[in-house]
């Protein structure tokens, strides 16, 4: 019999629970394999220690952990401390977004070091074009364990989501240069004059990173004086309750330049709510998809879905696919 854990770092440890994206991930992850009849269970951690210490007599035999952080070292405790469990860590960003994460890299590059000199320890990505550069960059194995989302619900085909009113698109996710969150904002505008419509673009407000506080600062700027439009900044949540603010848009802006899974665009397929994505998120339906550095064709697209009626019967039918290829690499990882 197989356990999994889950592991990821704990940024809330004073209530030993967070609602960050690689919480919500492994939540997720840990669902769909219970519900192949895995026993996962989803550990946040705030040290290679107190994961060590809480494996003693948890029976695991599978652990991942999620994203570089934890120094090589105390990875190479727990594989000698733990010899039959099989460790994995998993990198959840694709390449270009390595660039904001400089020990990570080293971390990663390390930890390939360390698969080749230990027999139960793995590196992961959750991104299969990032496991093919891996292979072909440094001539080394990349196990490949994709996030895999959980559905509740099955979409069937409904009527235009946007029938007049206010428009509300939602550009979600932390304030990042890669999330290129400018575009989505201008094609939020493109689309609202088109259809001639008042727009409120709702976008995710107390999680700035990396040059973030400038593209808030600058969306603002792009949206001031404009009697039409307005900018809503939600506030970050508890995921139960960004899922409440998804399903109250029309349509989702995820532009990103770089992408490994994107669970902003999941968490609006499962509400029904369909994104304007770029090819960084390949899992997602073909005519979903618009150049990331072309703000016209993506208001073009954003068109498209907002008067389509199967755009989220046809993003929950692309998601139940990326889940079962999913789910057969995890069972390759857990030799089932």
């Amino acid at each position: 019999m197989r356990k999994v854990i889950l592991a990821y770092k704990n940024f809330a440890a004073s209530r030993n629970i967070s609602h960050i994206g690689l919480g919500v991930s492994a939540l997720n992850t840990s669902k769909v394999l219970r519900k192949n009849d895995i026993p996962a269970e989803v550990w946040p951690i705030v040290s290679p220690a107190d994961l060590g210490a809480r494996l003693q007599g948890a029976g695991a035999t599978h652990v991942v952990i999620s994203a570089p952080w934890i120094p090589t070292a105390g990875l190479q405790r727990l594989a000698n401390q733990y010899p039959d469990v099989t460790f994995a860590m998993n990198c959840h960003s694709n390449v270009g977004f390595l660039q904001a994460d400089a020990n990570g890299v080293k971390l990663f590059r390390e930890a390939m070091e360390l698969e080749t000199g230990t027999f139960n320890f793995r590196t992961a990505g959750n991104s299969k074009k990032f496991c093919k550069w891996v292979h072909a960059a440094f001539g080394a194995p990349c196990t490949h364990l994709p996030n895999l989302y959980y559905i509740d619900v099955t979409r069937r085909l409904t009527p235009p989501l946007w029938r007049g009113g206010v428009l509300r698109i939602g550009a979600f996710g932390a304030t990042r240069p890669l999330k290129n969150f400018m575009s989505a904002a201008g094609a939020a505008l493109h689309i609202a004059r088109d259809l001639k419509a008042n727009l409120e673009l709702w976008v995710s407000a107390g999680r700035t990173e990396g040059g973030g506080d400038t593209i808030l600062r600058a969306a603002h700027a792009m949206f001031e004086g404009l009697n039409h439009a307005r900018l809503v900044e939600n506030g970050w949540q508890s995921w139960p309750k960004f899922r409440q603010a998804v399903a109250h848009m029309h349509l989702l802006m995820q532009p990103s330049y770089t992408e490994s899974f994107n669970m902003v665009t999941a968490d609006g397929i499962a509400e029904g709510v369909p994104s304007v994505v770029t090819d960084a998120i390949d899992w997602a339906p073909r005519y979903w998809q618009a150049p990331g550095d072309d703000v016209c064709e993506l208001g073009r697209v954003g068109r498209i879905l907002l008067t389509e009626p199967s755009a989220p019967a046809d993003g929950m039918e692309a998601l139940l696919e990326h889940n079962q290829t999913g789910l057969n690499a995890w069972m390759d990882f857990l030799e089932l």
